[in-house]
């Protein structure tokens, strides 16, 4: 059976031509305050428009052992972005069938054409990226923001990525999101320490956060 076009695919949030929207993907198991730290960094410094959570039906790095339900993810997501009108919460990997990042931003730059589309990542990520399907041609496909994280500064020296794409790195903050990939910019200031892992080890007696484990 053929496969349907992405083009059915309704704009999860407000789109125009020569928007600036950031995309944060992750499992978001929990979401917390590290991810609206890093979205609104990003925001702030690099001009964006919107921030794009794209909550992931099942990460291929990650076992589905202690995973929630991706709707209790989402739900867990919206609750935590009220008051932040410029972060929109979507399951849009879901709707377009993607499993990788990259056939997702390859779907949504070809949905969204007009769109100036940002990726972002803590610098915590940067040392298990050359590990995701394709990761070149993910540098290659959209301009990557890095905002800093406490204790993976190293990272930004000697992870292989970082390494390859050195040549790459740009101080036009504002500019990044209308850059020809490969663009790299590297967003630094104050740390948030919040991490999903840590939450789930302390939180995973209280009530919050059960609710959330699949039954």
């Amino acid at each position: 059976m053929k496969r349907k076009s992405c083009r059915w695919i309704k704009p999860p949030g407000p789109v125009a031509r020569g928007l600036k929207i950031g995309l944060l993907g992750g499992s978001f198991n929990p979401a917390h305050a590290g991810h609206t730290h890093i979205s609104d960094v990003a925001i702030r410094r690099l001009g964006l428009d919107y921030v794009w959570w794209l909550v992931a039906p099942q990460n291929p790095l990650k076992p589905t052992q202690g995973m929630a339900p991706l709707s209790r993810r989402l739900e867990f997501a919206q609750s935590e972005t009220i008051g932040h009108p410029r972060i929109v919460v979507m399951d849009i990997e879901h709707a377009l069938g993607t499993r990788y990042t990259i056939d997702t931003l390859t779907s949504l730059k070809r949905r969204f054409r007009e769109v100036n589309f940002v990726w972002l990542m803590g610098s915590d990520n940067l040392d298990g990226f050359r590990r995701w399907k394709r990761w070149q041609d993910i540098v290659q496909t959209v301009p990557i923001a890095i905002v800093t994280r406490p204790g993976s500064l190293m990272a930004m020296l000697h992870a292989k990525p970082a390494i390859r794409f050195h040549r790459n790195r740009t101080g036009d903050l504002r500019g990044l999101a209308r850059a020809r990939p490969p663009a790299i910019a590297v967003l630094d200031g104050p740390r948030n320490p919040l991490s999903s892992t840590a939450i789930r080890a302390q939180c995973a007696e209280s009530e919050i956060f059960v609710n959330l484990l699949p039954a």
